[in-house]
Parts: C-alpha cells; sequence; structure tokens
C-alpha cells in the first residue's frame, strides 16, 4: 500500500471474523428486539476475515453476537448505507483503491452488485451525495476524491471524477454531504485543510477552503443538528476544533480549538468525532488515551467543554457510531479485538461499559 494509513501509524490491521447470517428483528428468552451490525475489517492482513462481517445486538443490553459474513468484498474498511437502507457501499482500502456496491435483500442478507476501481489509493472514507445520486470515496494514500454515479438498481457506474488536493503531502481523509444537501466537504489530513466543493454532472467544482492549525492533521468532522457548527477531530495534535459553517456559501470558519485528554495523557490520536441526535454532547475517540472525549455543546453549538473520558472499553477506539435511539454506543477497538458496546446517559452524556464482542481487528461498526 506504500505509504498506507495503517504504516502512517505504525499499526497493524486484520479483518473482522467470519460469523453466520444477521438478523434485525427477532424475539430471544426474553423478548427483546435484536439489531443488525455490519463490520468493516481488513481482508489483506495475516489472520484476517473473508469479508464484511455480520452480527446482530441486542438492543437493550447492547450484546452483539456473530451473525455472518460477505465474503470477497476486499478490504473494506469504511461501510455506508444508503438512505432507504437498500444498499450498503464498501470502500477496498488498498494501493489500487475501489469501491464496492452491495445490495441488502434483507437486513444482514447481502448480495455483491459490483465493484469499480476509483483511481485513487487507499480509500478509507465514503458519501452518498446529491440524493444519492452519486458515492464519493476519499482516497488516503493518493489525497483525492473519486466520483461514482449510483445506478437505479444501487451498482455503480465508472468513475466520473477525481480531484486531488494540493500539497506536499495530501492525505484525504472524510468526504461528507453538508446538512443543507448543496455541498460536499472534503477532510484533508495532509494539508491541514477543509475543503468546500459543489457537485453536477459528476464533476466536483472547489467553492472555499479552511485551514486548521499547521500540523493538527484534521481527520474527521461531524455536523451539530443545527447546521450552523461542526466539530473537527484533529489526529496529529489530539485537539478538536469547533467550525462554523455558512449554509449559502457553504463557507466554513475555523474556531476555537482544545485537548481531547487531560494533560499527562500518552501520546495520543483522535479518529472518530460523532454528535449525539439531540445535539447536546459530542463523542470523539481517543487512541493512545484509550478513552472516548464527552463534550457538552454549549452556546448553541458554538463551544464545547470536555466533562469526561470513559474508557473505550478497549485499545485504539478507531471508529464509534450510535445505535438509532442514541442510547448505545459501539467502539471499534482495533488493537484489542473487539467492539464495546457502552450505554449512553442521554441527560448526562456521560458512558458505562455494557459488554464486549470478540472481532479481530474491526475497524468500523455500521448499524443496518
Amino acid at each position: 500500500m506504500g505509504t498506507s494509513r495503517r504504516q502512517f501509524l505504525g499499526l497493524t490491521a486484520a479483518a473482522v471474523g467470519t460469523a453466520a447470517v444477521g438478523i434485525t428483528t427477532q424475539a430471544n428468552a426474553t423478548c427483546r428486539a435484536t439489531g443488525t451490525l455490519y463490520l468493516g475489517t481488513y481482508t489483506s492482513e495475516s489472520g484476517g476475515g473473508t469479508g464484511i462481517g455480520l452480527a446482530s445486538y441486542d438492543t437493550v443490553t447492547g450484546q452483539i453476537t456473530s451473525t455472518g459474513a460477505l465474503a470477497g468484498v476486499q478490504d473494506p474498511s469504511f461501510l455506508i448505507l444508503s438512505a432507504n437502507g437498500r444498499n450498503l457501499y464498501a470502500v477496498n482500502e488498498q494501493s489500487t483503491g475501489g469501491v464496492t456496491a452491495v445490495a441488502v435483500d434483507s437486513p444482514g442478507n447481502l448480495r455483491v452488485l459490483n465493484r469499480q476501481p476509483n483511481g485513487g489509493s487507499a480509500p478509507c472514507h465514503l458519501a452518498l451525495v446529491a440524493n444519492g445520486k452519486y458515492l464519493l470515496s476519499a482516497n488516503y494514500s493518493s489525497g483525492d476524491i473519486a466520483v461514482h454515479p449510483v445506478k437505479t438498481d444501487g451498482s455503480l457506474a465508472a468513475r466520473t471524477d477525481l480531484v486531488k488536493h494540493v500539497g506536499s503531502a495530501p492525505h484525504a481523509h472524510q468526504v461528507v454531504q453538508d446538512p443543507t444537501g448543496n455541498y460536499v466537504l472534503a477532510v484533508d489530513l495532509g494539508t491541514d485543510t477543509v475543503y468546500t466543493y459543489t457537485i453536477a454532472n459528476g464533476k466536483l467544482s472547489l467553492k472555499s477552503q479552511a485551514k486548521v492549525k499547521t500540523g493538527a492533521g484534521p481527520r474527521h468532522l461531524a455536523f451539530h443538528p443545527n447546521g450552523r457548527y461542526a466539530y473537527v477531530a484533529n489526529e496529529l495534535n489530539s485537539t478538536i476544533n469547533v467550525l462554523q459553517y455558512d449554509g449559502a456559501t457553504g463557507k466554513v470558519t475555523t474556531g476555537a480549538a482544545q485537548t481531547t485528554v487531560p494533560a499527562g495523557s500518552p501520546t495520543n490520536y483522535p479518529g472518530e468525532v460523532i454528535v449525539s441526535p439531540d445535539g447536546r454532547f459530542v463523542y470523539l475517540s481517543n487512541r493512545g488515551h484509550n478513552s472516548i472525549a464527552v463534550f457538552a455543546v454549549e452556546s448553541g453549538g458554538a463551544t464545547l467543554r470536555r466533562i469526561g473520558t470513559p474508557t473505550c472499553g478497549g485499545d485504539w477506539p478507531r471508529h464509534v457510531t450510535l445505535d438509532p435511539t442514541g442510547k448505545l454506543m459501539f467502539v471499534s477497538n482495533q488493537r484489542s479485538n473487539n467492539v464495546a458496546t457502552l450505554q449512553v446517559d442521554t441527560a448526562t452524556g456521560l458512558l458505562t461499559k455494557k459488554s464486549s464482542f470478540t472481532a479481530p481487528i474491526p475497524v468500523c461498526v455500521l448499524p443496518g
């Protein structure tokens, strides 16, 4: 993979283990409902899995159970679902990058539609934009954004654009549609920049760009529900920035930054950042400190106040997500081979570990 993300932080990676077939709703001994999880992973590592892992979880206890694997999808390290839930898309994080389209015939019942090369290297993030008309992928190693039209059956057409970020070492780490649906934002760790694009006829056009502190290494951002603010996790200096956002123009203005761990903590690399559905709390995974930073959102989204750094339930929390209720958090602990389920106190924002699920080096968890 050359200068891959795995080598960049001295990581090893392996695939999520295989399991059997997922189920979304069923009755267990206590008549509780279950939900479906799709597990992202690396398949090219020694001892890795065979593709996209599947699991179910108890919606009350958060306990996860292996339920299958869709074999043959290569290095699916990041996953997203279409708005109607009928299609799933995976990056193929390899030196010659690609993206794979999957049909969801029923929750947990998957079928590969097709794979397209995306023209870049080490794709690590995806977004569906323009009402699901296009799939965008961010290529970490080559520092560019690829565009693929989505066909009516959910499969992918050939790439229509590839936009490279300018800089000495661009590393595109995330691409996301803004809340208005009119703009696409791309976060680049190597250029310390958040780029704003429009998309039309399968082509991206740069509208503006905003810099964070040189060397901060922005990785992922998440919008507040009000759309006026976003929060970006900076991987290389262990900070989080508040960003002001103008939905009319797509302009990003960089605001205050603060550290994501207490003083005296070990070397730390923030990973994922997410916002609670009600906009009252921001959560960020701390790789190294092995915690989830919890921030109270204040001043209508304009400021953050760190209120805790509870355990992530493992080692090296790469990815975090919330279940549809916002009451359960799933943490992909890459180095300890487990997905931890944390209970979210929606009143205080604080977290309590509920259970742990063994999986060989999980790197993404997607509720279905």
